[in-house]
């Protein structure tokens, strides 16, 4: 048996357009969004142990209590009767609060790598079914690359993008997802798209249009709520917006812009406000782990 699996990815996701169509009794929020992965990943160790342990070390982006690698681990753990255990070593390079997945991508690997060091052998909808428990993102990441997502993201329906160019820019603070959703203002009523919709995107999607460009399809309900409470997310879009059409990504606060090559995404990001991140980068047409 593998002891140890070694920089393992977990990437970042962009939401090309984020709709808050409707709110559940149990206060939840209906959505309808595409995502994409991206080539901005953190990078997890595992090394298997015999005494049931859960040892989580490197970077953490918040209380260890609430890690969502760790909570992974002993999710599987308990579901899956194992008296096995795991070290996990977390290198972030995703920032927290970004909107990015960082924490939701590190757990979905992490279920993936002990899946496989752990021998349990679970298909990936048994996977996903426990990672809705950790968060809504998290069974995204479990899938094989870009999707559809409905529900309150648990639904996903697999969607070809090619690979494209985006600087994308994270103006160094951190927007609670439950605060914007909680927001007063917030709209919850954007008509939710059909079949027909879908249809229409996933063919201009496959013949190269420019369907899928921020500019043309869609919008990130969330957007207006966190630009009004969050000045350097609106700042951000404003600067991204001298380049091409721009959008938040999530509930905030990482922005970004598609564009049409890797020179003109890096001469957006040129010349930043002091503390600000930026990355030219390239969408991934498949997850980098989906062959697990």
């Amino acid at each position: 048996m593998s002891r140890l699996f070694l920089g393992l990815p977990a990437p970042a996701k962009l939401n090309l357009f984020l709709h808050v169509t409707g709110r559940r009794a149990d206060g939840y929020h209906e959505l309808q969004s595409l995502m994409v992965p991206i080539a901005l990943a953190d990078t997890l160790d595992f090394e298997l142990r015999g005494d049931g342990r859960i040892d989580r070390r490197g970077d953490l982006a918040g209380p260890a209590e609430q890690d969502l690698c760790r909570r992974a681990a002993e999710l599987l753990q308990q579901a899956s009767g194992t008296a096995l255990g795991v070290s996990i070593v977390v290198e972030k390079r995703i920032p927290a609060g970004s909107g990015m997945g960082g924490g939701s991508s590190d757990a979905a690997t992490t279920l993936l790598a002990l899946n496989r060091l752990w021998r349990l052998g679970w298909p990936r909808d048994r996977l996903a079914a426990l990672a809705l428990q950790l968060g809504a993102d998290v069974p995204f990441f479990l899938g094989h690359g870009p999707a559809l997502a409905e529900g309150v993201g648990e639904r996903l329906t697999p969607f070809h993008v090619r690979p494209r160019w985006f600087a994308v820019i994270h103006p160094q603070v951190f927007v609670s997802t439950a605060e914007i959703f909680s927001a007063p203002e917030l709209t919850r009523s954007t008509k939710a798209l059909t079949i027909a919709d879908f249809s229409a995107l996933r063919d201009n999607s496959t013949h190269g249009e420019a369907g899928l460009s921020a500019d043309r399809f869609g919008a990130n309900d969330l957007e207006p709520v966190v630009r009004r409470r969050h000045a350097a997310v609106d700042a951000a879009i404003v600067h991204l917006s001298r380049y091409g059409p721009a959008r938040m990504t999530g509930s905030g606060s990482a922005v970004f812009s598609m564009l049409s090559s890797e020179g003109a995404a890096q001469e957006a990001i040129r010349d930043l406000p002091a503390g600000w991140q930026g990355w030219a980068v390239c969408s991934l047409a498949e997850h980098p782990l989906a062959g697990w």
